[in-house]
């Protein structure tokens, strides 16, 4: 998956890498969900992503 197109977005290295880690937790809670770990996949999912938001929130 490809980051968004915007410069601004592109120069800001903690932003792409949390994006690049919630696109990876994302695919790992997909395996989780697959395994039935249905509750810790939902964790994950949730405190995973939760890092990006806050990130971009704080800039």
């Amino acid at each position: 998956m490809q980051f968004t197109n915007n410069p601004k977005y592109k120069e800001n290295i903690i932003l792409k890498l949390t994006f690049e880690f919630a696109v990876s937790i994302v695919k790992y809670s997909e395996v989780l969900d697959k395994a039935r770990k249905f509750s810790i996949a939902n964790q994950i999912l949730r405190s995973g992503t939760s890092i990006g938001a806050n990130v971009k929130e704080s800039q």
